[in-house]
């Protein structure tokens, strides 16, 4: 895989999208003292090669009412099972996040839940997927750090 070629030019476009994704390509344009079209064109280029995947929307759940965070690690009773458990995961919309790790779990799972009494709820779904043995339950008291601009910098740097 070869890495894209990013100049401070492109940096900077990032850097403001990463702050909104929403922010016009005209008041990029101005703050960088190019044209709404250059902005354009290097976004798209950018899309094209993957480095832009989409954009997202960032959510209050807290007033959407489900401010509890609970991680999940999925015991498997067998590996090749991944799959299968997986895909039925992706069926609990309050499942938002799943990753295949090593080490202690098989599978490491973010869940969003309205309290404790939901949260249970969704746990004995999850222990209840077919090829689950067991799972294991950490709740977040606080999410204390969720910045991608300081890795975004960081790469910026390497290139």
């Amino acid at each position: 895989m070869t890495k894209v070629k990013l100049d401070e030019i492109d940096h900077q476009i990032l850097d403001m999208l990463i702050d909104n994704t929403r922010t016009p390509f005209t008041d990029i344009a101005k703050k960088l003292l190019i044209s709404a079209g250059t902005v354009h064109v290097r976004v798209k280029k950018m899309e094209e090669a993957g480095i832009i995947r989409g954009s997202s929307l960032t959510l209050d759940y807290v007033k959407l009412g489900y401010a509890f965070i609970a991680y999940v690690g999925v015991f498997l009773e067998k590996t090749h099972q991944t799959k299968f458990v997986l895909e039925r995961l992706e069926q609990i919309p309050n499942v938002t996040v799943a990753h295949i790790t090593t080490g202690k779990f098989n599978i490491f799972c973010k869940i969003r839940a309205k309290d404790t009494n939901h949260a249970k709820n969704i746990i004995f779904k999850i222990d209840d997927i077919d090829g689950i043995s067991r799972t294991e339950t950490m709740i977040s008291l606080e999410e204390s750090i969720n910045d991608k601009k300081r890795l975004m910098h960081m790469i910026f740097n390497e290139l």
